[in-house]
């Protein structure tokens, strides 16, 4: 018994033709199949089709023998799979991680500096709360991550470029239209600060508006972008908050520059110091081609 038998066998039992499996399935002669099919029989002993006028019917052997016969097919097929994908040299994989909003703007530049080497590795791409990505990190389940350098244990960081903060209102508030926002405006307004948890951004933040002389108590504290934005648009609010949040803001919701020199974060890759990823080695020694990627 071969695995072709059980394919012709198969294909009868599923046409109830000799004849239509011959020409329509198999592109085999009938004769042929008929002779395989009888081998079948012989070898297991027992009929496994009746044959009439009407075409051929399966016996009550031959319908418990189709389901173990497709069984083996499927197992046969799964098991050649295998074989293939096993004999295949298997791809590293780098994961790359996003703070929310900026994947837009660095994903396809850091897939650039990979460009070479892409046909023979697999990226995985996340997005995610700073504070998540380093967690992340810590634990080796990301090999670089887009993040707001916190001090972290064993991260090590590289600066790659500045980012504006920006003001976040609500489409229809009476300043959205303006080119830019005073942030002296903030007084009187629902003010959505930033929580200890960003502590960079936080320090960033209270150090901009102390030089704009500026006392203001958040009536909300938030530790990411996406509950400020929310808090935003429900409590006609007003944030501060790095550019690229503009990238995910809804129709309800717009940003502003800051006037005059705004304030600006750091855009940082963090990587684990222990990693020695040849991928991650390769990816840093380029990363000065991040913004020319």
């Amino acid at each position: 018994m071969d695995l072709r038998q059980l394919r012709y066998f198969v294909a009868v039992a599923e046409e109830g033709s000799l004849t239509v499996a011959a020409e329509r399935r198999l592109n085999t002669a009938q004769p042929s199949l008929s002779r395989q099919i009888r081998d079948l029989e012989y070898e297991v002993g027992v009929p496994l089709l009746t044959r009439s006028v009407r075409g051929v019917e399966l016996t009550e052997a031959g319908k418990v023998f189709l389901d173990h016969a497709r069984l083996a097919l499927m197992q046969a097929e799964a098991a050649t799979e295998g074989a293939r994908r096993a004999a295949q040299p298997s791809k590293q994989v780098f994961a790359i991680g996003f703070t929310t909003g900026q994947e837009v703007e660095w994903l396809p530049r850091a897939t650039g500096l990979l460009r070479n080497e892409l046909a023979n590795i697999e990226i995985r791409v996340s997005s995610d709360h700073s504070a998540t990505l380093l967690e992340e990190l810590a634990h080796r389940r990301l090999d670089v991550a887009f993040v707001r350098s916190e001090p972290t244990p064993d991260i090590e960081f590289k600066v790659v470029a500045q980012e504006p903060l920006v003001a976040v209102l609500p489409s229809d508030h009476k300043l959205a239209q303006r080119e830019t926002f005073d942030p002296k405006k903030l007084v009187g307004e629902t003010y959505i600060g930033i929580s200890k948890v960003p502590r960079v951004l936080r320090a960033i933040i209270a150090g901009y508006l102390d030089r704009c002389g500026i006392e203001i108590t958040p009536a909300f504290e938030i530790d990411n972008y996406a509950m400020a934005i929310s808090l935003v648009s429900s409590n006609r609010g007003v944030a501060i908050l790095p550019a690229s949040a503009k990238n995910f803001l809804p129709w309800s919701v717009v940003s502003l520059p800051l006037e005059g020199a705004p304030p600006t974060i750091d855009v940082t890759v963090g990587y684990h110091r222990a990693n020695a990823s040849p991928i991650l080695k390769t990816f840093l020694s380029r990363i000065d081609g991040l913004n020319a990627a």
